[in-house]
C-alpha cells in the first residue's frame, strides 16, 4: 500500500473500496491470523471458488494479502499494512465484532483446521495401545524424568539425603544452582564422586540422616530416595530434613509401600518392611511438615521388588516450630 504523497487520495479510495464489501471483510478476518488455501476459504465462507478468487485478487492488488506456493496451490495470509490502512482495518474489525456471519465463519474454520492433521490423528488412534512401548524403543525413557527435573527453579539448592552412588545428583546438577549429596557410606560417596566428577555445583558430604551435616534452612528442596526403610527412627530423619529446608522448601521421599516379603527385607538389609501411607503422613506432619501428600506408585513392569510410595511435603513458613522442636529435643 506504499505510495507517494500525490497518490494518497487514490490510495485511500482504493483501501476504502477494498473494505466496502462483506465478503472481503469476512476473508480478511479469516486471514488475519491464519494461512489458508482457496479451497479452505471456499469451504468456510460457503462461496464458489470463482467468487473467492476474485475477491482475493482484489485484496492482493490493494496490498492486503501475501501468498506463497505450496504444491499446486497457494496459501494466503493478511499482510502487514501501513499505519493508515491498518487503522482503517482495526476500525472495520471492531465494527464487525459480534457479526453473526463472522462467528459462523470461525466455527467452520475451527472444524477445517482440525481436519488438517488426519495423519497424526490416525497414527495415535492406532498406536494408543502400544504407544508407551513404542516411545520407549524409539526415544528411551529418561527424557520424562529430565523434563520433570527441569521444572525446578534454576537458583535452588537441592540436597539428596542418602545419595548413594549419585544417580539423582547427576540428574539434578544441570538444572539446580547447587546440589549437595549426603550419605553415611564412604564407599557410596566414592562412587558418587566418580559419577559426578567435573560437575562444579555438586558437593558431597559424609554424615548420617539422623544428624545431617547441613545448616538450618540451608536448602530449597530435599530428596529421600529409598532411605527411610534403612533407618532406626524415620521420624527423626524427617525432622532433620525439615530442619535443613528453608521456609516453604519442599521435601520429596520415595520408599517402600508396606509389604510382607520378609526374606526380601533381610536380603536388602532394610530395618522395616516399608510404610503404610497414613502412618508415613502422620510422621511427616508430626515433624512440622505441611501440605503432606502420600500415595502409592504403580509398579513398573520390569520391577521385581515391592511397590513404592511417594511423599511430598513442605516446611512451615516460619521458624517458630523449629525453635520449639530444638527445645523439646534438649
Amino acid at each position: 500500500m506504499a505510495g507517494s504523497a500525490a497518490r494518497q487520495p487514490e490510495t485511500l479510495v482504493g483501501v476504502l473500496a477494498s473494505l466496502a464489501d462483506p465478503t472481503r471483510l469476512r476473508l480478511l478476518r479469516l486471514l488475519e491470523r491464519n494461512e489458508l488455501q482457496v479451497q479452505e476459504l471456499c469451504d468456510v465462507v460457503q462461496l464458489p471458488q470463482s467468487t473467492v478468487s476474485r475477491h482475493l485478487k482484489l485484496l492482493a492488488d490493494q496490498g492486503w494479502l501475501r501468498s506463497r506456493p505450496r504444491g499446486a496451490t497457494r496459501l494466503y495470509r493478511m499482510a502487514g499494512a501501513e499505519p493508515g490502512p491498518r487503522r482503517l482495518w482495526l476500525l472495520a474489525k471492531e465494527q464487525t465484532t459480534g457479526w453473526a456471519t463472522a462467528q459462523q465463519d470461525q466455527l467452520r474454520l475451527a472444524r477445517r483446521l482440525a481436519e488438517r492433521q488426519p495423519a497424526a490423528q490416525a497414527f495415535f488412534a492406532g498406536a494408543a495401545g502400544q504407544w508407551d512401548k513404542l516411545r520407549g524403543e524409539l526415544y528411551g525413557s529418561s527424557f520424562t524424568a529430565a523434563a520433570l527435573v527441569g521444572l525446578l527453579p534454576a537458583e535452588w539448592t537441592v540436597a539428596d539425603l542418602g545419595c548413594g552412588t549419585g544417580h539423582a545428583l547427576l540428574a539434578l546438577a544441570p538444572v539446580a544452582a547447587r546440589v549437595i549429596g549426603v550419605d553415611q557410606s564412604a564407599a557410596m560417596l566414592k562412587a558418587a564422586k566418580r559419577r559426578t566428577a567435573g560437575l562444579g555445583n555438586v558437593e558431597l558430604r559424609q554424615g548420617s540422616l539422623e544428624a545431617l551435616p547441613l545448616e538450618d534452612g540451608s536448602v530449597d528442596a530435599a530428596l529421600l530416595l529409598l532411605a527411610l526403610s534403612y533407618v532406626q527412627d524415620p521420624a527423626l530423619v524427617l525432622g532433620e530434613a525439615a530442619r535443613v529446608l528453608r521456609p516453604g522448601g519442599r521435601l520429596v521421599a520415595v520408599d517402600l509401600l508396606r509389604h510382607d516379603r520378609e526374606e526380601f527385607r533381610r536380603q536388602m538389609g532394610q530395618l522395616r518392611p516399608g510404610f503404610e501411607p497414613e502412618a508415613l503422613r502422620a510422621l511427616a506432619e508430626q515433624e512440622g511438615l505441611t501440605a503432606v501428600s502420600v500415595r502409592p506408585l504403580a509398579p513398573e513392569a520390569q520391577a521385581r521388588g515391592p511397590a513404592l510410595l511417594l511423599l511430598s511435603a513442605a516446611r512451615l513458613g516460619g521458624v517458630t516450630f523449629m525453635k520449639k522442636r530444638k527445645k523439646e529435643t534438649r
